[in-house]
């Protein structure tokens, strides 16, 4: 009877595994495909930078003889380091002003909530609804009387209002899936507030934290829209250093592929090597 029973369940088991293995195959090549799609426009930026201007609009072709004429032009014609350094100086800036402001925030609304919680976590999102364009006007005007055009000042504390919303938010999350007990024990044991956020909630969440910090620092690194209406060349980012290519004359797209690669390249980097910490974070608390 036991054999009769393994054999009948036998082919089912065999079907189940193939079935699996095909639903699993299927999802790598469909997980393939898209990341090709999504990076392509990446892949061919970076192609037509070691192109000539000529080739670059009549040669629209893998096979190409690659220079390094544009990277020179670019070079040459602008200093990349000053806006790399700008960039750097912003981005991180940013991100650790506006970490520093949403953790005690985060702590208070996910430990010590209130009736009107919600209701601001919900207004603070909210602020992210409403175009740049709208409150352009009235910021000009104010960095312009209080001398932050073209500071890398003036650029922090507008990315920092811009990435504040969400890095609250993320920080909410992740502090509410902390459980209280151990929290309550540090406050048993005399622990401040200070000392419970520092040496308790701080360690356990850090790789929220550090998801937190690295999409903050992607977000105002490819912000654009501020750095090219509140600066002109002391503050300048790469954002506009890359619009700077482009002129009444038209686009130089090998030159401007060339200057965008170098301007992404930090970046790409930086997400390549840090991929596993942002995805732990980004997941943290997921799997309970």
């Amino acid at each position: 009877m036991t054999t009769l029973v393994s054999k009948t369940a036998s082919p089912r088991s065999v079907s189940g595994w193939r079935s699996a293995q095909t639903k699993r195959a299927f999802l790598t090549v469909l997980g393939w495909s898209v990341a090709l799609v999504i990076f392509f426009p990446i892949f061919w930026m970076i192609l037509t930078g070691f192109k000539t201007e000529s080739a670059a609009i009549a040669d629209p072709t893998l096979i190409f003889s690659p220079t390094l004429e544009s990277y020179q032009a670019v070079q040459e014609r602008s200093g990349y380091a000053s806006f790399a350094l700008n960039s750097v100086a912003v981005a991180f800036g940013s991100t650790f002003l506006a970490l520093l402001i949403a953790i005690p925030s985060a702590y208070a609304m996910a430990f010590l909530p209130t009736k009107r919680t919600k209701g601001t976590l919900l207004w603070m999102l909210s602020t992210k609804m409403l175009p740049s364009v709208g409150v352009l006007v009235p910021i000009y005007l104010i960095f312009r009387d209080v001398g932050l055009l073209d500071t890398r000042t003036g650029l922090i504390i507008v990315y920092t209002l811009m990435n504040l919303p969400i890095v609250v938010w993320m920080l909410y999350t992740f502090f509410k899936d902390m459980p209280k007990d151990i929290l309550e024990a540090g406050r048993m044991d005399g622990a401040s507030t200070f000392q419970e956020v520092f040496y308790l909630l701080l360690p356990l969440t850090l790789p929220g934290i550090a998801s937190t910090g690295l999409l903050s620092v992607i977000l105002s690194w490819n912000e654009a829209f501020w750095s090219l209406n509140l600066t002109t060349s002391n503050a300048a980012p790469l954002t506009a250093y890359i619009a700077s290519f482009s002129s009444p004359e038209g686009l130089f797209w090998a030159k401007l592929s060339a200057a965008s690669t170098m301007a992404i390249a930090p970046i790409l980097i930086l997400g390549w090597m840090t991929q596993k910490q942002m995805v732990r974070g980004l997941t943290f608390g997921a799997v309970k």
